[in-house]
């Protein structure tokens, strides 16, 4: 069977290797140099699965910058381009998404050809998108990916979801199951409209977990308490559990941020009070960690990496950005420690590449996660990663 699979980020490389093994797949980007590195079988995100497929696995994996020769005969094509969040509009930019649909409708059968998006998109996306385009060969699969294991979490999923009640949705389903390496994979069919609410509720409640615990940090650390004995004595109840209670700096990455805020854009009208503190309670986190380190006036603020988490070379609206914008609201000299940016600076703010100059002229250094380079200077470290864990 051949699939194609528009855009290349962490969801779309992370399918197209998986759907490989078994499959032709054809992989479609903008970017050149992607289509090159996945074609010579060098992955161009940092994902540990990922780069052992590519040299372990013998893949039926092409990529390519021609639509045409992507979505040609195939059977599926996979949508996972970005979907941004515009601030102004209040909704998700689905500009990629409805572009690979309108090449899609010029060039494929509609009776053969079947569209599964996995952008993250506004509740109601799939059913405006068939009334504005006339076509009905479409459908909505979320996906549940961390950052930088985005292959391993395809290939031992915590549920497969299909925003459709059909054959066609029974037989992508089976595609994901029977390339994943998971033997009680629960499948769940229902509309679509209820599978784009399923995404944006399941992101926002894991931002509220981690906002939960950045707020009790952030009393705790006002208070002059232990933190990490408050979180321990609270997760010990087996109804709370100890998964995202690891106090950082906020929420950030592809998904969180854009997501809670898309659920919140899609309540107008709607009674609520929780979404919106949960989107409201990350700013207030990074100004309370923008604060805390203005308290130690520092000369010097050394932003140790920009990444969200570790095992990733993403930083998209990660909290850290966050927080440096608002230390330069206040005239703060900041230099960055980032190994994955070649440059000599990052949005006007200057990059230190030698990790020993930059401890030295760090007054402070700030760390959203802790590793064994920061050891010997932990004096100079302000963090609050307690359990060196994501």
């Amino acid at each position: 069977m051949k699939i194609a699979v528009a855009g290349t980020g962490y969801v779309g490389l992370s399918l197209a290797t998986l759907l490989s093994v078994k499959n032709e797949v054809v992989a479609l980007d903008v970017i050149e140099e992607k289509v090159n590195k996945i074609n010579d079988r060098v992955s161009p995100i940092q994902d540990n699965y990922i780069e052992k497929y590519f040299n372990e696995k013998k893949l039926n994996l092409k990529a390519t910058l021609d639509y045409k020769e992507a979505f040609k005969d195939a059977r599926f094509v996979i949508i996972s381009t970005p979907t941004n969040y515009d601030d102004e509009n209040n909704f998700f930019d689905t500009s990629m998404v409805e572009d690979i649909i309108v090449k899609v409708k010029e060039i494929c059968d509609p009776n053969f050809t079947t569209m599964v998006v996995k952008s993250t998109i506004p509740v109601g996306f799939i059913e405006n998108m068939k009334k504005k385009y006339n076509i009905d060969n479409i459908m909505f699969s979320p996906e549940f990916l961390r950052e930088g294991q985005a292959l391993y979490d395809n290939l031992y999923p915590s549920r497969i979801i299909v925003g459709e009640k059909s054959k066609r949705a029974e037989e992508f389903a089976n595609l994901l199951k029977e390339s994943c390496l998971k033997d009680d994979v629960v499948i769940k069919y229902m509309n679509p409209t209820e599978a784009e609410a399923v995404k944006l509720f399941a992101n926002t409640y894991l931002a509220l977990r981690v906002s939960y615990f950045n707020e009790l940090d952030t009393y705790a650390e006002m208070k002059g308490l232990n933190t990490k004995d408050i979180i321990d004595g609270v997760c010990l109840d087996p109804r709370i559990g100890t998964h995202y209670n690891n106090p950082s700096f906020g929420y950030g990455g592809y998904c969180l941020p854009k997501d809670t805020k898309q659920l919140l854009a899609n309540y107008k009208d709607v009674p609520q009070n929780m979404i919106e503190a949960i989107v409201k309670s990350n700013d207030t986190r990074k100004q309370h960690i923008a604060d805390e380190i203005l308290s130690k006036k520092p000369k010097t603020v050394g932003i140790y990496r920009l990444t969200m988490k570790s095992g990733s070379d993403n930083f998209r609206a990660s909290a850290i950005q966050g927080v440096i914008e608002k230390l330069r609201a206040k005239g703060v000299n900041i230099i960055i420690y980032e190994p994955t940016i070649k440059e000599n600076a990052f949005n006007g703010l200057e990059v230190v590449h030698d990790l020993k100059l930059f401890t030295e002229i760090s007054n402070v250094i700030v760390a959203n996660r802790l590793d064994e380079n920061l050891e010997e200077f932990k004096q100079k470290v302000y963090t609050r990663d307690l359990f060196a864990r994501d």
